[in-house]
């Protein structure tokens, strides 16, 4: 059975660890890349990353892009939202459909 975990600063994530997620403070970036290669490597599912934190690993974050598992998630953290989970999913969306659902482009 695959695991949930969450990434990214403090203030953003403990509230998911009420909800039994695995939570995984981190702002330095060299050990965000770090923890993330050892969550995907491992038996997590879906890792969500803040939006700020997963804006430092675009590269690292690409690695896992066109595998089925695991599935990397960015959410808004307390600084706010910038949109690019939003944009992410729906680019997902296009991909697996073929248009764009929410305007039938």
């Amino acid at each position: 059975m695959y695991k949930v975990a969450v990434m990214g600063d403090y203030d953003s994530i403990y509230g998911f660890a009420t909800l039994g997620l695995d939570t995984f403070p981190v702002n330095d970036p060299s050990e965000a890349a770090r923890i993330l290669h050892q969550l995907a490597d491992g038996k997590y599912g879906i890792i969500y990353i803040t939006e700020a934190l997963a804006a430092q690993l675009k590269h690292e974050i690409s690695k896992y892009q066109e595998q089925i598992s695991p599935a990397i998630i960015q959410i808004p953290g307390v600084s706010g939202n910038t949109g690019a989970g939003v944009t992410g999913v729906k680019k997902s969306v296009e991909t697996a459909v073929g248009s764009d659902i929410l305007f039938g482009e």
